[in-house]
This record gives structure tokens, C-alpha cells and sequence, in this order.
């Protein structure tokens, strides 16, 4: 099998778009559920709904891998997984290193959907001296002392930075230099890398506000429906049997305003 410094994916000779690159993983997700129950072909309706996408763009997508699918028929499912595989480079072994074994660099460690994707955690490294040796996932931490020769020797061109913020730029720089082209980056913090380096950041706090920001809307919307349902102003009883001169020098003779607008126009004595 091929490894993942001297073969990379096509995508961008194939001049791919962004955005469909993106989707692509969506739609991979979706066809693995249907080939493991043994769906043979699926409609562009249905499976854009597996993906949550709308089915014309799906098949604009798909027209950039080749693939239009057989009209009354739909897309061979087990075909279109091999495509989109090929087209992420998944049909290869990727070796990749996680940096920072906390936590959130162990859970990572222990997730099983890197082996059947394509992906092979070749080595978990972490500064922490006392870490050394340790098995997590079933493999032994190593030192940053060692950063240089693990990429050198397992030809890792994926890394993953799972550290504190205030170390991940350093890491980051040491990942570049010893030869690694893509990082995952976990550490709350903006990295810079030079051309030709791709960075994809996952920040679940920044997630979780945009959650949060969305959820605020909601209620406000509801706020606003529920206000919209109460009594109209006009169908309280007017008050205009007052006398002038009860109403006396009030704001409503006068056209004043008082702090919370007009002040009603009667005045309690």
C-alpha cells in the first residue's frame, strides 16, 4: 500500500473546488451506512438528504469527479465509495502523529475511526518526560525529543496538534521544518505555517458559541411571536372622559415626554 509523503490526492490538479472538497467526507459518511446494509444504488434526492445537502448541488459535485449516475437508477453506491476514497486519498496509508497527549491528545489516540479511514496513528508524542513509555491506545508515548526522527522514520506528512495554546506554534514549527504539509489543529490558537502547509483548525468553543448565538435567536424569534399574539394597544379603553382639569399640566397636554416615553394621560393623584 502506498504510503502518504510520495503520493498525494488529486484534488487540486483536478481543480476541485473548496467548498466540494468539503462535502465530499458528507457524502462518504452517507454511502458507508448504505453499503453497510447492502444498498446497491441510491438516487441523488436520497442520498443529499443523507448528507444534508440539496440534490442539485450534490450532482454538481459529483460531475466534477465524473460520475452522473444512471438516470431511473441512481449511483452505484459501492463505485461512488471507491471515487470519493481514491479522491481523498483514502485508498492509501496515511501515517499521522498526535502532539499533546492530555486529555483531548488521548481521547484522539483512542478513536477508532482513523484505522478504517485510511488513517494510521504512527507514533503519540508529548513533552512531558514522565509520559514517556507510557501505552495509550495500545501505543507508547514518546518524547518531543524525538519529534525530528518519528516523522523521518514512519514518513509522516500528517500532524496533529492536540497541546496548550502557548506551546502549539513551536510544534507547529518543528512539524514544518522535519517535513510534515498538513496539520490538524486542536490548540486554541491561530498558527501560522508557511505556503504549501495546510491547516485545518477544529475549535469546539468556537462551535458551541456559534451554538449559543443561534439558540439566542430562537428565543427572541419566540419572544417576538408571542408578542405578536398579545392585545393590540388600541383595544384597551381610552381614557378620554378625563376633564382638562383633572388631566391638569400632564405630559399628554403639554407633548412632553417623561423617561419611559409618553407619560400616560392621566396621572394618578
Amino acid at each position: 500500500m502506498a504510503t502518504g509523503r510520495t503520493h498525494r490526492p488529486a484534488t487540486r490538479s483536478r481543480g476541485i473546488p473548496e467548498a466540494t472538497v468539503a462535502r465530499l467526507p458528507l457524502y462518504l459518511r452517507a454511502l458507508t451506512a448504505l453499503s453497510e446494509r447492502s444498498v446497491p444504488t441510491v438516487s441523488s434526492e436520497e442520498l443529499a438528504a443523507a448528507a444534508g445537502v440539496n440534490s442539485a448541488k450534490l450532482r454538481k459535485d459529483f460531475s466534477y469527479l465524473g460520475s452522473y449516475g444512471t438516470r431511473g437508477v441512481g449511483y452505484d453506491v459501492e463505485y461512488l465509495v471507491y471515487q470519493i476514497s481514491r479522491e481523498l486519498g483514502l485508498t492509501q496509508d496515511w501515517p499521522v502523529v498526535i502532539v499533546g497527549i492530555g486529555n483531548l491528545g488521548a481521547a484522539l489516540a483512542n478513536y477508532g475511526g482513523f484505522a478504517s479511514r485510511g488513517f494510521r496513528v504512527a507514533a503519540l508524542i508529548d513533552a512531558d518526560p514522565a509520559m514517556a513509555g507510557k501505552p495509550v491506545a495500545g501505543i507508547p508515548v514518546q518524547h518531543t525529543d524525538e519529534l525530528e526522527k518519528i516523522i523521518s522514520d514512519n514518513g509522516v506528512s500528517i500532524g496533529v496538534i492536540a497541546t496548550p495554546a502557548g506551546a502549539a506554534q513551536q510544534v507547529c514549527d518543528r512539524l514544518v521544518a522535519a517535513g510534515v504539509t498538513s496539520i490538524l489543529n486542536f490548540a486554541p490558537t491561530v498558527l501560522t505555517v508557511p505556503d504549501g502547509v495546510d491547516v485545518r483548525k477544529v475549535d469546539l468553543s468556537i462551535e458551541l458559541q456559534i451554538l449559543a448565538f443561534h439558540e439566542q435567536r430562537k428565543a427572541g424569534e419566540e419572544l417576538e411571536a408571542e408578542g405578536a399574539t398579545a392585545p393590540a394597544a388600541s383595544s384597551v379603553p381610552p381614557v378620554a372622559s378625563a376633564s382638562p382639569a383633572a388631566r391638569g399640566t400632564t405630559g399628554a397636554a403639554t407633548g412632553r415626554k417623561g423617561p419611559d416615553g409618553d407619560v400616560p394621560a392621566v396621572m394618578p393623584a
